[in-house]
């Protein structure tokens, strides 16, 4: 991570699952200062904290700033010396944004516009910008806003890249393992109380990813990234009824009650459509969608447009590798809060 050291990072929504984890990978590396930008004063204490205890040599890299990414100037008071940014300050709960979806439009598109718009103004280097696998072939508040975010990365990518500055690109992940309002955590607490798992419907499926493969996929997009591009890691999944036994299996059997889809879920996810499956590149481990960079000279596209506009089809949590209960055991001890409640209960 040459390309960090001596670098200022700044992270929006920096005390949630995803900023925690980041700062297990950059604290005792060369960066020079990571800046944590988020709304919450406690958790922005007990970060201090815990880094002061835990991290002592470290802990003074680590700067708070105390803000609201749909706050404008709260944004830029961030932004000076600043070289890269990830952005993640989201709201991300599916219920609550359908009820609430102007909360989301101006947290996940309003703000990422502020952040944007701030970044180009100050400088800064990157900008990777975080989505969600319900982006994609949206039919909730949640995702419709972060579609929208997405068009909106891309819309300020293209103009910072015609000024010769800011490269920004997007990341979109699927269900992030144990990270806050998952599943996962939900279950186990279920389990511990001796209440039956709830699960919606046993046929849903879901990408499965931990919060390191999360960040893994963060630096790939900054090493890798054009402006506008869209990386996407590949992933297995499992249905949510293989999820539950998975959890049973290592924290007891209270049963599984069936309790009926959410509000706004969908039977499964899709990573990358058929549309964007046209513009990818596979990378191995992950895929590039290059942005759309055709111009607003539609009239030349009634004679030269494209025959082929999809392919075959979407990448989804139904046609991925789907885990069975011993591979989702396997999957979900890779992360951390899984392996300190087994700890808790030996």
């Amino acid at each position: 991570m040459s390309d960090f050291n001596g670098a200022t990072l700044l992270i929006t929504g920096g005390t949630g699952s995803f900023g925690n984890t980041v700062l297990k990978h950059f604290l005792e590396t060369d960066i020079g200062e990571i800046r944590i930008f988020s709304r919450d004063e406690k958790k922005q204490d007990d970060m201090r904290h815990e880094l002061q205890a835990n991290h002592p040599e470290h802990a003074k890299k680590v700067k708070f700033y105390i803000g609201n990414v749909r706050n404008p100037q709260s944004v830029r008071d961030a932004m000076p010396g600043v070289d890269f940014i990830f952005h993640a300050a989201a709201l991300k709960q599916v219920p609550s944004c359908e009820f609430f979806p102007m909360e989301a439009v101006q947290t996940n598109v309003e703000g990422t516009n502020n952040v944007l718009h701030a970044a180009i103004e100050a400088g800064v280097q990157k900008v990777i910008c975080l989505s969600t696998d319900k982006a994609a072939y949206p039919i909730n508040a949640m995702g419709t806003s972060k579609a929208m975010m997405e068009h909106v990365v891309k819309a300020n990518a293209r103009v910072a890249a015609e000024r010769g500055g800011t490269v920004i690109c997007c990341t979109r992940y699927g269900n992030v393992m144990c990270s806050r309002g998952s599943v996962i955590p939900l279950f186990i607490e279920q389990i511990k109380s001796g209440q039956p798992i709830t699960v919606t419907n046993p046929d849903m499926t879901r990408f499965l990813m931990n919060l390191d493969e999360a960040v893994d996929l963060v630096k790939f997009a900054f090493t890798h990234a054009n402006p506008g591009d869209l990386f996407v890691q590949k992933s297995d999944a499992s249905t949510i009824g293989v999820l539950a036994k998975a959890v049973q299996r290592l924290f007891g059997d209270t049963g599984i009650r069936i309790i009926g889809t959410r509000h706004g879920e969908k039977l499964y996810e899709t990573l990358m459509t058929k549309e964007e499956g046209l513009r990818s590149v596979d990378m191995g481990q992950y895929y590039r969608v290059s942005a759309d960079n055709r111009d607003l000279n539609y009239d030349k596209y009634f004679i030269d447009g494209q025959v082929i506009t999809e392919a075959e089809e979407s990448y989804t949590s139904h046609n991925t590798k789907l885990l069975d209960v011993e591979g989702t055991v396997e999957k979900i001890l890779t992360t951390g809060y899984v392996q300190e409640a087994l700890n808790k209960e030996g």
